[in-house]
């Protein structure tokens, strides 16, 4: 079950400045930052009450990140949503016809394991599910 919107991730070209402008407007320091291998990315999360926005910078040209910045710009990149077993929502939405990205959750940033849905099979939004390591079995 889909339980919440987990956080909203941007992509950014320079994570420092993008941190500079989110603590401006938030008032707010990222409580967490960490470079996730899988994705080829530093990320630098926020809170503000029980919302998340997670900034995602690369320096590898060949990562997701830096191919939506050249395509389409700095901007809302994914909506990630909290789930409390992640195989099986994947398994749901394939069922439901919507395409994967990939077979088995992964290890994603904030302690989550992760999975995303195609944006072709989204209408053009690129989501997130995500499950707290520990939580239940992956």
């Amino acid at each position: 079950m889909i339980n919440q919107i987990e956080h909203i991730g941007i992509a950014v070209k320079d994570l420092e400045s993008a941190n500079d402008l989110y603590e401006k407007l938030l008032n707010e320091k990222p409580y967490k930052q960490e470079y996730v291998d899988s994705e080829k990315v530093t990320t630098s999360f926020f809170k503000t009450g029980t919302n998340k926005i997670e900034l995602l910078e690369s320096k590898n040209p060949e990562s997701a990140i830096s191919k939506f910045i050249e395509k389409r710009g700095e901007g809302i990149h994914h909506i990630a949503f909290a789930v409390d077993n992640i195989e099986h929502e994947m398994k749901r939405l394939k069922e439901q016809g919507f395409q994967l990205l990939s077979e088995k959750p992964y290890k994603g940033a904030d302690n989550k394991w992760v999975c995303f849905v195609h944006p072709k099979s989204a209408n053009g939004v690129l989501i997130e599910l995500c499950q707290e390591m520990g939580r239940s079995e992956k």
